[in-house]
């Protein structure tokens, strides 16, 4: 039997890891980690999804996105043909952000975020994963935030509060935990509800993906 492959797309400034707890029946699936390239000046999603993409060695794929992670895999799934698009804590157009975000990108606000100083690990984990992480756990973060470059990190701000996708594409698959605190569970529609979950259920609610994710990529 043919296995069928995953490809999985991490978070904002997240390495591959934060999927190490992730495991799917080997007899049924091959698992391929995608990492963050860094942008070339200006660079739309689309074009960075197209460069994205040449690192899909098969025809066909699922493809598994994190928090903007999930946005740039709807980008890629506009190239390519895929299996199934599964997005976890992220959202399927910008109607779906929360306010803040709207403000910040109405406003331009976002080109006074100083990113430099997000290289500072505690900064930049408050930043990607909310602000209610506790401060004894940011050591445990710093391995799954890998991605500290300056112009990324601009790149990837303006370029999720600006993505323009309006209208839902109804085949992607949604899983949203009820205390996400980066979006809000009030502002997202026709997703998979997991009770307790928050912007960081790919690390501590990983049984339950464990346990859905396959009968939802082969359903």
């Amino acid at each position: 039997m043919n296995k069928i492959p995953v490809y999985f797309m991490p978070g904002l400034a997240a390495g591959p890891t934060i999927f190490e707890n992730i495991k799917l029946p080997e007899d049924q699936f091959e698992m391929h980690f995608l990492e963050w390239i860094l942008p070339n000046e200006h660079e739309k999603i689309e074009e960075y999804a197209l460069r994205m993409i040449q690192n899909i060695k098969h025809e066909n794929p699922v493809l598994i996105g994190v928090s903007f992670g999930g946005v740039l895999v709807q980008e890629m799934a506009k190239i390519i043909q895929t299996n199934k698009v599964i997005i976890i804590s992220s959202v399927k157009t910008n109607k779906e952000f929360p306010s803040r975000f709207k403000i910040a990108r109405n406003t331009k606000a976002y080109k006074l975020i100083p990113t430099q100083l997000l290289a500072d690990i505690e900064n930049l984990v408050k930043y990607a994963f909310g602000d209610n992480i506790v401060t004894k756990r940011i050591k445990l973060y710093e391995k799954y935030l890998s991605v500290r470059d300056k112009h990324y990190l601009d790149w990837a701000i303006e370029t999720i509060l600006c993505w323009n996708q309006k209208e839902i594409n109804e085949a992607v698959i949604h899983i949203h935990g009820d205390e996400d605190e980066v979006f809000p569970i009030k502002h997202i529609r026709k997703c998979i509800v997991v009770k307790g979950g928050t912007h960081i259920m790919i690390l501590n609610k990983f049984k339950w993906l464990n346990e859905n994710l396959p009968k939802l990529i082969v359903n």
